[in-house]
C-alpha cells in the first residue's frame, strides 16, 4: 500500500481552512476595526450635532386658524450678542411638515430669550415645533 494522501473534493468540502490562530487574529482585527470606526463616527457626530453655541427649545404653540400656527421658542446661546437663526415648522395630523419658517434671533443682553413666529401651513396644522437653531445666519435674514 502506498502512503498517499487523498485530497478532499473542494467543490463539496470547500478549500483549505486557515489555521485556528490566523482565524482568531482576523476576528480580533475586525473587532478592533469596528470599535475604531464607532469611535470615529461618534466623535464626528458629536462635533456636528452635539451641544453647540446655541440651543433652541419648544416653549409652546397656538393654532391661529387651520393654516396658521404661532410657535414660541426659547433660545439659549453662549454669546447673546451674536445673532442666530432657528427653523420653526407647522405639522399636520399625520406628522408631516406642512410649513416652515426661518427666524432671525437678533443680539440680546440676555443669554436666553423667547421668540414667537407665525408659520403658514399648506394643509391643516395640528401643532408647531422647532426643527433646530444654528449660528450660520443666511445673508438674506441679516438686517442691512
Amino acid at each position: 500500500m502506498q502512503n498517499e494522501m487523498i485530497e478532499r473534493p473542494t467543490t463539496r468540502y470547500g478549500g483549505k481552512q486557515l489555521p485556528r490562530r490566523t482565524r482568531r487574529w482576523i476576528v480580533v482585527g475586525l473587532f478592533a476595526l469596528v470599535i475604531v470606526a464607532g469611535i470615529v463616527i461618534a466623535t464626528v457626530a458629536f462635533s456636528r450635532f452635539g451641544t453647540g453655541d446655541v440651543k433652541g427649545e419648544m416653549a409652546g404653540y397656538r393654532l391661529v386658524d387651520p393654516h396658521t400656527v404661532d410657535v414660541t421658542i426659547s433660545v439659549t446661546r453662549d454669546d447673546p450678542a451674536r445673532p442666530v437663526v432657528c427653523i420653526v415648522r407647522a405639522r399636520s395630523k399625520d406628522g408631516d411638515e406642512t410649513g416652515r419658517r426661518e427666524v432671525l434671533v437678533g443680539p440680546s443682553t440676555e443669554k436666553t430669550v423667547q421668540v414667537t413666529a407665525t408659520v403658514k401651513s399648506s394643509r391643516p396644522a395640528v401643532m408647531g415645533d422647532i426643527y433646530g437653531c444654528g449660528i450660520d445666519v443666511p445673508s438674506y435674514l441679516v438686517n442691512p
